[in-house]
């Protein structure tokens, strides 16, 4: 097989990559690796959101570069012409697409909610380029619940991202808000769940239901509210809202596994998936992606 045309090499083909060797700004680095190019020039690969620091998509023309850091320019200009005020695209190469989802906004279509989704969004923008390409779900996010979700791109990607997801997803978190002030820095929650459709039952003992684990961080907290950053060893349907509801310290704004009196200043689920670690599925290597904790989470302990 021609080297040009293996998997790895269909992945790395879409980019021209440095490697930075010296601390400078974004634009600094730009310019001298592409001497050719005018500043206008650049600032606008930078506006078409084609380059990356580290595998996340960067704008900021004066970011701070380190050494070691690798800088990617996508050969495909088109690839991020893409707007939608429901979710954004994070990364993407010819084998995953890693969005950020807003809350409110379904993953899937269910057989009862045949709704615009992230699935069907994702699917109108890949087939602008060939009315054949489709993206191929991988895990999902709770409707209320934001924050970084991937596709793939074909059924293969898909399968081993599936078979493979505990070993290709080394670190995934999610940062939330509970109510009430936590008794504990840190801690663990071990229970089996059990899936009644509308409802996940948690068991301390195996009762048959699945086993899940959910490892917790409190990371600001007042007479009200609790700022908590989640690590899951296992990503079960409604894990970490249930798990919050057996600490008795349920999210805010989950009208589910919470209180009916209980405040909710934010308006909505105060949960949010911020990082997202993988080993890539065809080339192996190692990607991390990272959002902000939504700033109005932060808001309530300022």
């Amino acid at each position: 097989m021609n080297k040009r045309t293996t998997p790895y090499a269909k992945a790395r083909a879409q980019y021209t990559d440095y490697v930075v060797k010296e601390p400078m700004e974004l634009m600094a680095f730009l310019s001298a690796m592409m001497p050719q190019a005018s500043r206008t020039k650049i600032k606008s690969l930078l506006s078409k959101r084609i380059v990356y620091v580290d595998n996340v998509i960067t704008t900021q023309y004066n970011f701070p570069l380190q050494p070691g850091m690798k800088v990617q320019i996508s050969r495909d200009k088109h690839v991020h012409e893409f707007r939608s005020r429901l979710l954004k695209i994070v990364y993407e190469d010819a084998y995953i697409i890693v969005v950020e989802k807003n809350e409110g906004l379904l993953s899937v279509n269910t057989e009862r909610q045949k709704e615009r989704t992230a699935y069907t969004i994702l699917n109108e923008y890949v087939r602008r380029t060939n009315k054949r390409n489709r993206v191929y779900i991988v895990h999902r996010l709770d409707r209320d619940t934001s924050g970084l979700m991937m596709f793939a791109k074909d059924e293969k990607t898909q399968h081993t991202l599936r078979d493979n997801w505990h070993r290709i997803v080394f670190d995934r978190r999610y940062v939330a808000v509970v109510n009430g002030e936590m008794e504990r820095n840190q801690g663990t929650v071990h229970s089996w769940l059990t899936d009644r459709t509308l409802y996940v039952y948690s068991s301390p003992t195996d009762d048959g239901g699945k086993e899940a684990i959910t490892h917790y961080r409190t990371i600001k907290r007042n007479k009200d509210f609790s700022l908590i950053e989640l690590n899951l060893e296992t990503g079960r349907k409604n894990q970490i809202r249930v798990h919050m509801q057996d600490l008795n310290h349920p999210i805010v704004g989950d009208g589910r596994y919470g209180r009916e009196d209980e405040p909710n200043p934010l308006g909505r689920l105060a949960l949010h998936a911020f990082k997202l670690c993988i080993y890539h599925p065809v080339t192996g290597e190692i990607m991390r992606f990272e959002t902000p904790y939504p700033a109005p989470f932060k808001a309530l302990f300022s």
